[in-house]
């Protein structure tokens, strides 16, 4: 099985990206996210482990690349807390910045800014998830991640170096982080040029994990789910109308504070300002 592989190769009529390619130098991950999709289809998913020959493996693979995006990673976050002592990431990244591609990494953590003396060496992009300002909030749903001020910073420090930063404000939870324009003003003093935001999708086991987590908030969500609701695939959705009412508001924020905007898997691409996983700002 190639560690290299075609994002989103079912072709989701949902999924708006451009072609890219995708890799996950980790099998799970450990920020323990609540909210976490991935956790339904990866076996052992909060068991972060190392995929097995990784280097060696991954420098097979490189030496074919012929330009693609490299998108790191979509299933598994590339800095678990695991990378701080394994460095595999870092290792893949130094493979990876020899040969012809370009590299987007989407993580949850300030870890990346460790790695900015190989991101200023090939043409590379940052995408943060920084669900909330509230670092009580982020405590609750993303327990082992770090604090969303410190993915601030990271952002912050990011763009002083002139690697490209995008935000995904990711995912919006009625009664809990509907109204973000405080950190939509402060992502875009510091000179974010892009956000991409979509609503929380149901899964039985995150639905579990939320309602343990929130219980409070998951008695007022389970009307709009479970009684308005849409099954779209496996998940289950917020009606479509509070979908669109969310991300607008959204898109309006970025567009007050000149920033482009996206939406992902919503069927709302109507509203996006820019390729919606920020890959535009990749040069």
């Amino acid at each position: 099985m190639y560690l290299i592989r075609e994002f989103d190769p079912w072709h989701s009529k949902l999924c708006t990206c451009p072609p890219k390619l995708t890799f996950n130098p980790y099998t799970g991950c450990d920020h323990m996210c609540v909210y976490c999709y991935a956790s339904s289809y990866i076996p052992k998913f909060f068991n972060c482990r190392p995929k097995k020959n990784l280097i060696l493996r991954l420098k097979r693979e490189a030496a074919k690349l012929k330009g693609e995006i490299i998108s790191i990673s979509n299933s598994s976050d590339p800095y678990p807390n695991l990378e701080e002592k394994m460095g595999l990431t870092r290792k893949s990244l130094e493979v990876l910045s020899k040969f012809n591609c370009k590299i987007q990494i989407v993580t949850k953590s300030n870890l990346v800014v460790r790695d900015i003396d190989i991101l200023k060496k090939t043409v590379s992009m940052v995408t943060l998830t920084i669900t909330t300002d509230d670092d009580e909030i982020a405590r609750i749903i993303e327990p082992r991640a770090p604090q969303s001020s410190m993915r601030i910073k990271a952002a912050e420090k990011l763009i002083l170096e002139e690697i490209p930063v995008s935000v995904r404000i990711d995912p919006i939870i009625p009664y809990l982080n509907e109204n973000p324009e405080k950190l939509i003003e402060k992502l875009a003093s510091i000179g974010v040029k892009h956000i991409t935001s979509s609503t929380y999708k149901i899964k039985p086991d995150n639905w579990r994990r939320f309602s343990k987590a929130m219980p409070e908030i998951a008695e007022k969500l389970k009307p709009l789910y479970f009684e308005k609701g849409e099954k779209v695939g496996r998940y289950t959705y917020l009606p479509k109308t509070l979908r669109f009412k969310l991300m607008k508001r959204i898109g309006d924020l970025a567009k007050k504070y000149k920033m482009k905007f996206g939406t992902c898997r919503e069927g709302l691409s109507y509203l996006n300002t820019a390729t919606c996983d920020g890959s535009w700002l990749l040069k």
